[in-house]
């Protein structure tokens, strides 16, 4: 009997990634391709849907090559939380002063509108209690008003479909105009079962969405993985090289395809303290230009019970500055809370590429090309092992550097875009020493930033116990062991290194009716690869470490409140 493959399609930050994935969630073949962005303003970001399903159906082609089409069972893409603006006849329309229309998608990057996310933060509307009480300018409802308010007549007045990336890419695949539960009750304030409240659209100016049901930002939505009209169209199966009808499902935000390539593994004999455990144990971290950290959550009475692991939950908890409680936006039935960082592999690239040493660095690494996997980051990795003495850890070379990383604003759990980076014990020299010790110390931020995250969900009732771990940056050894560390969990990677393209898979494998549930397909296909226990001999190190993280934060506060006097 042929083998049976599903495709998983991820539009990231800057490249389009595909897979062929087997049943079993093993991958069988990988393609990338790169993808433009233009920033035609300081902190505008904008690309091209067309160009991104070209390379959709280029990456696609490529990893199904010599595969008949038969074999292929079903198809999910997931994609950045975008924002994609079409006319009528579902052409592009433009998102910038330019005019261009093939310039349609504000990314999710993007913050041109942080002035109207304020306003809507201000006007305090009952649907704020599902992102933390703060409006961010990542989510859509203030990049529509910025694009009503801004380019009324070029975009506004023209366009009559916005959708999430991830939605667009299931349309242009099945021709359906059902948006995902994912994308809508995340980023768009959508609340199952209600819907949409028509009152905060109206409440903030954006009262013309609600004509003929919705219908510009999604009428009709469904779970995640559930199968899309009739499958692939003619068209689209042209287009990526397939069958026509075959399966697709419901899209996903490229962060929780991730939890879902993790999350749902089964750690029998691996000694974790979420083994026996409900799935609410367990935090998903997605990490690559950004971070995302994806916890579920249940009532008492259910986390109790041990009759199933994923419990449809009743009672879902609010924290402050977390985005959620969302219903269904990842697992079905469970509430999800997201916390983030809206840089992290983005924010290491700029301290170690803007460094004085950075030069020095590359013609380091130029020399050691004969050693295989070799590149900057590996190369400090080693620098750090060789500047630490053999009988005391790397960690403790960040004793005197201190970094509070939110260079690009803070996202949880102050919810708060004005915040800006700060570096503190830099002297005069500017060697590769100096550079590695940056290095190491941004990575410390970050993992504090986690730790600044967990304590929040902790206080509002979470009870994480393992974290697991995916995305470009958990391929970065000394990143992952620091993770651990600085939070005192062990840190889970996957058995397949690319977990968000197995968990797009995991979606075509749903919409088969190959799997039963997103819940069955999880556990089947999602593996355990690797386990990273904390090193407790620094245990103490991170916790006068976080003290000073926190010092940090009050400090540039205490510094905003000085100059903001008159």
């Amino acid at each position: 009997m042929a083998e049976i493959f599903y495709v998983g399609v991820d539009v990231g930050t800057a490249s389009v990634r595909a897979a062929l994935v087997t049943r079993e969630g093993l991958l069988k073949s990988t393609a990338q391709e790169p993808i433009g962005i233009w920033e035609p303003e300081s902190d505008h970001y904008v690309q091209s849907s067309t160009e991104i399903w070209e390379k959709c159906c280029t990456v696609v082609k490529k990893v199904t090559h010599g595969v008949e089409k038969s074999q292929i069972r079903g198809i999910g893409f997931d994609a950045t939380c975008s924002l994609v603006v079409l006319d009528q006849s579902f052409q592009p329309v433009p998102v910038s002063q330019s005019g261009d229309p093939q310039r349609n998608v504000v990314m999710w990057m993007d913050h041109r509108a942080t002035e109207q996310a304020d306003r809507i933060t201000k006007n305090g509307h009952r649907v704020l209690s599902r992102v933390g009480g703060v409006m961010s300018p990542e989510m859509q409802p203030p990049k529509l008003l910025w694009l009503k308010e801004n380019l009324n007549e070029s975009c506004w007045n023209k366009a009559s479909h916005f959708f999430d990336l991830p939605d667009f890419l299931s349309w242009k695949a099945s021709g359906s105009l059902t948006r995902s539960l994912c994308t809508l009750v995340c980023k768009w304030t959508y609340c199952p079962p209600e819907g949409w409240d028509a009152s905060f659209w109206t409440s903030i100016g954006l009262d013309d969405l609600l004509e003929n049901n919705f219908s510009k930002i999604g009428s009709v939505t469904s779970p995640p993985g559930s199968p899309l009209g009739d499958g692939l169209t003619q068209e689209a199966a042209a287009d990526l090289g397939l069958d026509p009808g075959t399966a697709v499902g419901a899209s996903l935000i490229d962060a929780h395809a991730g939890g879902l390539g993790v999350i749902g593994a089964d750690v029998k004999g691996f000694h974790l303290p979420c083994e026996g455990q409900p799935i609410t144990a367990r935090m998903a971290l997605i990490c690559g230009t950004s971070t995302c950290h994806m916890a579920a959550n249940c009532s008492n009475s259910e986390m109790r019970s041990k009759q199933h692991a994923y419990p449809i939950s009743e009672q879902p908890l609010f924290v402050p500055g977390v985005w959620g409680p969302y219903l269904s936006a990842m697992v079905p039935g469970l509430w999800l809370n997201e916390g983030g960082q809206s840089v992290t592999g983005r924010l290491i690239d700029h301290m170690v590429k803007g460094h004085t040493a950075y030069t020095q660095l590359q013609e380091q690494v130029q020399q050691r090309l004969p050693f295989a996997g070799e590149n900057i980051y590996s190369y400090l990795n080693n620098h750090l092992s060789s500047m630490a003495n053999s009988c005391s850890a790397v960690d403790l070379l960040g004793s005197s550097l201190h970094v509070w990383p939110d260079f690009h604003g803070n996202r949880s759990p102050l919810a708060d875009p004005t915040l800006k980076g700060m570096v503190v014990g830099l002297s005069l020299s500017q060697t590769l020493d100096d550079l590695a010790l940056l290095y190491l110390a941004t990575m410390q931020a970050l993992a504090l930033g986690t730790l600044h995250i967990l304590e929040a969900m902790k206080e509002a009732g979470h009870e994480i116990r393992t974290l697991f771990l995916c995305g470009g940056l958990s391929k970065n050894n000394l990143f992952v062991q620091i993770h651990a560390n600085a939070t005192g969990l062990p840190v889970v990677l996957p058995d397949q290194t690319e977990a968000v393209l197995v968990g797009a898979a995991v979606l075509g494998a749903c919409a088969s009716r190959h799997y039963s549930s997103i819940q069955e397909a999880m556990e089947k296909m999602a593996k355990v690869g690797k386990v990273i226990q904390p090193d407790r001999e620094v245990q103490s190190f991170y916790e006068r470490k976080y003290k000073v993280f926190l010092r940090l934060l009050a400090h540039q506060r205490e510094c905003q409140a000085l100059m903001s006097q008159r």
